[in-house]
C-alpha cells in the first residue's frame, strides 16, 4: 500500500516523504478550516440554511481537494472562494433581489461553461500566455494579500475611518495570541525547524486555551447537518436564467472565479517550484478538477469553488505532491463530524501562518525586471492591487489592463500575445460594466 502511494504521487522523486505530505495537508486544512464556518454565515445572509451550507461546503471542498490531488497531483486545496461568496449573497441575492436558488442556478450554468472551455483548453492557453514577469507579480501579490488577511484577522491592523487601515489595539487578548504565534513561527522559520508553521499554530492554540481567549468546546463530536434544504435546488431554477441581468451574473461568476483560480494556481505553482519554461505542468487537469468541484458545489448548495491561497501554508511546510491535497480533502470529510473541535482554530491562530507564508511568496518578486518600466508598472499594479482591492481577480485586472499599454508605449507591442490583447478588452468590460460589487 505504502509503495503504491510512493509510486503514484512520486514522493521520492519530488524529494518529500509521506509523513511530510500528511503534515502539509493537515496544515493546509487547519489554515482554511475557517471556511466551514465563514461560508454558512455569509451565504446565510441570502436566506440559505446555514446547516446545509456547512455540509455542502465540507463536501464540495473535499471533492475538489481529492480531484486536485489524485488527477492533477498538486498540493493545492479547493473550497468555496471568499469574496465571490459575498458577491453571491450581498450583491446578487440581496442587492439584485434574486432568490438564492436562482443564484445557485447561475453558479451551475457558469460551471458548465467552465468545463466546456477547460475541455477546449481555452483556460490553459490563457494561463500559458501570461508573461513570466506578470506570473511572478501574481505570486508576490497573493503573498501580500494573504499577509494582509493574516494581519487583519489577527487584529494587528484594523479598519480606520481616517486612514482606511491602522494599527489594532494591543489591549485585546486575541491579538496577543496572534503576536505570540507570529514570534514563535518566525523564530522556528529562521532556525529552519521542519514544520515551523504548524508548530507555531499549535503553540498559539495552546496559549489561547490556557488563557481562556479561546473557549474550550463543550463537546468534540457532532452529526453532520442535513443537506436537504439546498441539495439539487439549483437544477430547478436553471430555466429562470433568461434575462440579461441574470446572464450578467453568470458571466461575473465565470470571470471572477476564472481569474481568481488562475492567479492562485500560478502563484502557488511558482512558490512550489512547479513552473517550467513559464508553463504549469498538468494545468489542464488542475483546471478540470476545480471546475468539476464548482459544478458539484452548485448542486450541493454552495457558491463557486476555487483553488485556495492557504494551500501555500502546506507548501511552505514541504508539501509537494497530490497526497497533500488528498489529506486536506480527507480532513474536510472528518470536519463534518468534528465541527466543535475546529472552533478552537480561530482566525488568530491561523493569522501568523498567513503572514509568514506571505513573506515566502513575496520572494518571487526578485525575478521581475523592475528596471524596465513597461514591465514594472503592470507588475506593481498587480502587486498592490490585490491587497488594496481585497481581490485577486481585481489586482490581476489592473495589471493586465496596463500591460499592453506600457508595452506599446515602449514600442514592444509585437511581444504581446493576441490573448493578452484580448484580455485587455475583457478586463475593460469587466471593470467598467460587469463589476457590480
Amino acid at each position: 500500500m505504502k509503495e503504491s502511494i510512493l509510486s503514484y504521487f512520486e514522493i521520492e522523486k519530488l524529494g518529500t516523504t509521506v509523513r511530510r505530505e500528511i503534515l502539509a495537508g493537515f496544515t493546509t486544512f487547519i489554515s482554511m478550516a475557517y471556511i466551514l464556518f465563514v461560508n454558512p454565515s455569509v451565504l446565510g445572509a441570502s436566506g440559505m440554511d446555514k446547516g446545509a451550507v456547512f455540509t455542502a461546503t465540507a463536501l464540495a471542498s473535499a471533492l475538489g481537494c481529492l480531484l486536485m490531488g489524485i488527477l492533477a497531483k498538486y498540493p493545492i486545496a479547493t473550497a468555496p472562494a471568499l469574496g465571490i461568496n459575498a458577491f453571491f449573497a450581498y450583491s446578487v441575492c440581496i442587492g439584485m433581489n434574486i432568490p438564492w436558488s436562482t443564484a445557485l442556478a447561475g453558479v451551475f450554468v457558469a460551471s458548465l461553461i467552465f468545463i466546456l472551455i477547460t475541455i477546449f483548453k481555452l483556460r490553459e492557453l490563457i494561463i500559458d500566455a501570461i508573461p513570466a514577469d506578470l506570473k511572478f507579480a501574481i505570486s508576490g501579490g497573493i503573498g501580500l494579500f494573504i499577509a494582509f488577511l493574516g494581519l487583519s484577522e489577527g487584529g494587528i491592523i484594523v479598519a480606520n475611518k481616517s486612514t482606511l487601515v491602522g494599527l489594532g489595539s494591543f489591549q485585546v487578548g486575541s491579538t496577543w495570541v496572534t503576536i505570540f504565534g507570529l514570534v514563535v513561527t518566525a523564530i522556528l522559520m529562521v532556525r529552519k525547524v521542519p514544520g515551523g508553521i504548524f508548530i507555531g499554530m499549535v503553540a498559539s492554540t495552546l496559549l489561547g486555551l490556557v488563557t481562556g481567549v479561546i473557549p474550550l468546546p463543550t463537546k468534540f463530536v457532532s452529526g453532520a447537518p442535513s443537506l436537504a434544504p439546498t441539495f439539487l435546488v439549483a437544477l430547478k431554477d436553471v430555466p429562470k436564467i433568461n434575462t440579461v441581468q441574470l446572464w450578467v451574473v453568470v458571466l461575473t461568476f465565470l470571470l471572477v472565479t476564472f481569474f481568481d483560480t488562475a492567479g492562485t494556481l500560478v502563484g502557488l505553482a511558482n512558490q512550489a517550484g512547479f513552473m517550467k519554461d513559464n508553463k504549469m505542468p498538468r494545468v489542464g487537469k488542475a483546471l478540470a478538477s476545480d471546475s468539476t468541484a464548482m459544478l458539484a458545489g452548485s448542486l450541493l448548495g454552495t457558491s463557486p469553488v476555487g483553488a485556495y491561497v492557504e494551500s501555500s501554508a502546506g507548501i511552505a511546510v514541504g508539501g509537494r505532491s497530490g497526497l497533500t491535497a488528498v489529506t486536506t480533502g480527507i480532513f474536510f470529510i472528518f470536519g463534518l463530524f468534528f465541527s466543535p473541535l475546529l472552533s478552537v482554530v480561530t482566525s488568530q491562530v491561523t493569522a501568523p501562518a498567513l503572514i509568514i507564508v506571505g513573506v515566502l511568496m513575496a520572494q518571487s518578486l526578485r525575478e521581475i525586471k523592475w528596471d524596465q518600466m513597461e514591465i514594472a508598472i503592470p507588475s506593481f499594479l498587480i502587486l498592490l492591487g490585490m491587497p488594496l482591492t481585497y481581490s485577486i481577480s481585481d489586482g490581476i485586472a489592473l495589471g493586465f489592463i496596463f500591460y499592453p499599454i506600457t508595452m506599446l508605449a515602449a514600442k514592444r507591442g509585437k511581444e504581446v500575445s493576441p490573448i493578452m490583447y484580448g484580455l485587455f478588452f475583457v478586463f475593460i468590460l469587466f471593470m467598467g460594466i460587469l463589476n457590480t460589487k
